[in-house]
């Protein structure tokens, strides 16, 4: 029978198949081939021959004549994506033994050879070809194969002798697309903006324009500027040729002008060639805002334009800018024909959170509670940095565990420890707590391990705040059938001690949202705009951090009353400036207001309007049932005696609020433990909490009460 050969369009791989030999067709190409089983072995004839693994690919995909190979195998097939490879049958036998010569860096867990065998068990590979392994999903480990018994395509199994050749070099393993998470759409555009004319220039040529000259990325530090750069660097045949801003910087006058030269020289003679810019906001910020000495800056900013677009022509030199601070550069940068398209990268949404921490797990040992998506859930304003450090956390958790059956005399760690080794659920969660978004950093607050069942009473105030804020989250497309838009706002106003701040700890930790806490006083500045720029960049970072809970504490504090203070100036604008941002041009999306207040009526009136605060809570003083239930909350875990009744402390405490029922509590408590040691019993059994501790305890709270409603 003669060999069938199909030829199909290479694309991307899937995340999780990266590093698996695997590539996946259409179910009909597998019938043309007759290849009934998945995991079968098959030849790809590119540039360069290799081998992989068959699987039927994804429905999404299937009918369009595309193969999905990751970049391992298109290296090994020189191929490149978009680009037609052929698709043959292939007999291989298992491998006996092979050797690898290292590609990057190794330590000695790598080079065990049990270990390296079951990692690289199933992957097929001829002479010359690339593999990689990971440990824990951690650090990615490259090797070339040198040879193999017997020799021609091969796969590799269990009880596959490897030896290693060599040590390697201290690098990072080479970069894919497949290693980018979330940024499909951006990166689809940049790969337009950079391989088309790259690869065929003569399609601009015949339109008669010129093809684009630059790229500028900005976005939030730790979402991936740098690491696109690296990727197309990878994956394109370009010379790549990368700098960051201050590097340029020379103390000698003219140095830094000539040494930006002489990098556009050099990209300019290995052309085609891509230049990537790091920090470009370090050599290229505005001009009109440096001041006199520093004159360097000005000159390296004017020579950048000059090179960027000057008389001289650049020829086939593509640039990419990086910057975290794009309104800091120069205007004149930032025109078409020298960054020719700008392209935010931005925090990435739940579905890329899922894309990244899947990319960051890829080798990972999982137990069966591991669940990505509730972790892609939790983890709202984290980058693609902060998930790549919540995964390495998690591996560090599972490594503890591992500690105990390691024999650190001689440096050796059992193979079947390390195989049984996992990740669980709990070891992210524990991660969890240890990473922080970097997004909203210098506002984060840790929430409170504090939910609505340790606040007792308040039931309808409660609910009303859940349907507010979780809601939305837990159910985006009830609201999006009624038409209907989340609340942007709530005012939780009522007397000391009524339980606003409490709340607001109790709605974060249900919703499972960020947190973001703010003290009314600590905006305000004595220099002007100080305090307005405070207000904007509170609610920027709430932008970029949501779904996200903004809490403004004391919020009279930052918005009293207009007109009231003659000469107050500073609060005017803040309340202006505030007003801006919860209804202005910019929408406030996924973003809830949350604040507190005992003096409502010092409030401006145009905050409390619909629209900005759409609901204003007034928390009453708890009645008889509520107080039941919030001393039921404060006495849990206590040892009381059989006489203390809950019903008979909360009818004597009439007219107190939540935070006196918790100073009784506390009071009784200490009032037993004073008692407990004077009398030098030894037996903590005999230790309770008796109702006279409570009546001396409720005495004092009622009188403090008193006090404090003469003055």
């Amino acid at each position: 029978m003669k060999d069938v050969s199909i030829q199909l369009k290479v694309v991307e791989a899937h995340p999780r198949d990266v590093g698996r030999g695997i590539a996946r067709v259409d179910p009909e190409v597998m019938e043309r081939l007759s290849i009934n089983d998945s995991g079968e072995v098959i030849g790809l004839k590119g540039k360069r021959e290799t081998v992989a693994r068959i699987m039927p690919t994804f429905p999404e995909l299937r009918g369009q004549g595309v193969i999905q190979i990751d970049g391992i195998i298109r290296e090994n097939a020189q191929i490149g994506i978009n680009e037609q490879i052929k698709l043959t049958r292939m007999k291989v036998e298992e491998a006996r033994k092979v050797r690898l010569s290292p590609l990057t860096f190794i330590g000695r867990t790598a080079t065990d050879n049990g270990y390296l065998s079951r990692q690289l068990a199933a992957i097929p590979a001829i002479a010359g070809d690339r593999v990689q392994t990971t440990f824990l999903g951690a650090k990615k480990q490259d090797f070339r194969v040198v040879d193999t018994v017997p020799t021609g395509a091969v796969l590799l199994t269990s009880q596959t002798s490897i030896t290693i050749a060599g040590e390697g070099k201290a690098t990072e393993a080479r970069l894919t697309y497949e290693d980018i998470g979330g940024l499909g759409d951006q990166v689809r555009r940049i790969r337009e903006m950079i391989e088309l004319p790259l690869r065929f220039p003569q399609v601009f040529a015949r339109l008669g324009i010129d093809p684009p000259k630059g790229v500028l990325l900005h976005g939030p530090p730790g979402c991936g500027k740098t690491l696109i750069a690296k990727v197309i660097a990878n994956e394109t045949d370009a010379t790549f040729l990368q700098i960051s801003g201050p590097e340029i910087m020379h103390k000698f006058y003219g140095e830094s002008e000539e040494h930006l030269r002489n990098v556009f020289e050099e990209a300019k003679k290995k052309a085609p060639s891509i230049l990537f810019l790091d920090e470009l906001d370090a050599i290229a910020p505005k001009r009109e805002e440096l001041g006199g000495e520093k004159q360097v800056e000005r000159r390296v900013v004017g020579q950048l334009l000059a090179l960027m677009d000057g008389l001289k022509e650049r020829g086939q030199v593509i640039i990419i800018g990086a910057t975290n601070l794009p309104n800091i550069l120069d205007p004149a940068l930032r025109r078409p024909g020298r960054f020719d398209r700008e392209i935010v990268i931005p925090i990435p949404d739940k579905h890329g959170r899922f894309e990244i921490l899947t990319i960051h797990t890829r080798g990972m040992p999982f137990s069966d509670d591991v669940d990505m998506e509730r972790l892609a859930f939790l983890t709202h304003g984290f980058v693609g940095a902060d998930l790549g450090a919540l995964t390495r956390e998690a591996a560090i958790y599972a490594i503890r565990r591992l500690m105990p059956c390691i024999d650190f005399e001689r440096e050796v760690i059992p193979v079947e420890a390390l195989l049984a080794l996992e990740v669980t659920m709990d070891d992210f969660l524990n991660a969890l707590r240890e990473v922080e978004p970097s997004a909203i950093r210098e506002f984060f607050t840790e929430i409170p391990d504090i939910g609505f069942a340790d606040i007792g009473g308040l039931e309808q105030i409660k609910r009303v705040l859940l349907e507010t804020v979780k809601d939305p989250l837990y159910h985006p497309a009830v609201y999006a059938k009624a038409h209907t838009r989340p609340a942007k706002g709530i005012i939780v106003s009522g007397e000391p001690g009524t339980g606003k701040t409490l709340l607001a700890k109790g709605i974060a930790k249900e919703s499972e949202v960020n947190f973001i806490a703010v003290s009314g006083p600590e905006l305000l500045s004595k220099y002007i705009g100080e305090s307005e720029r405070g207000v904007r960049e509170v609610f920027k970072k709430a932008r970029q951090a949501a779904p996200c809970i903004l809490f403004f504490d004391e919020i009279e504090s930052i918005v009293p009353q207009r007109g009231k203070m003659i000469g107050d100036q500073v609060t005017e604008r803040v309340v202006t400036q505030f007003l801006t941002e919860m209804d202005g041009i910019e929408e406030l999306k996924g973003v809830t207001v949350l604040a507190s207040t005992n003096r409502l009526d010092l409030i401006d009136p145009a905050i409390l309007r619909p629209g900005r605060f759409d609901f204003v809570l007034e928390l009453p003083k708890p009645d008889m049932k509520a107080r039941e239930a919030i001393f039921r909350v404060h006495i849990r875990g206590k040892p009381l005696a059989k006489e203390v009744a809950l019903e008979n402390l909360a009818r004597e405490t009439d007219g107190l609020v939540g935070a006196d029922i918790a100073s009784i509590c506390q009071k009784a408590s200490l009032l037993a433990i004073r008692e407990f040691l004077e009398s030098k019993e030894e037996d903590l059994e005999h230790f309770v909490i008796e109702k006279r501790h409570f009546m001396e305890a409720m005495e004092d709270a009622i009188s403090l009460v008193n006090s404090r409603s003469r003055t």
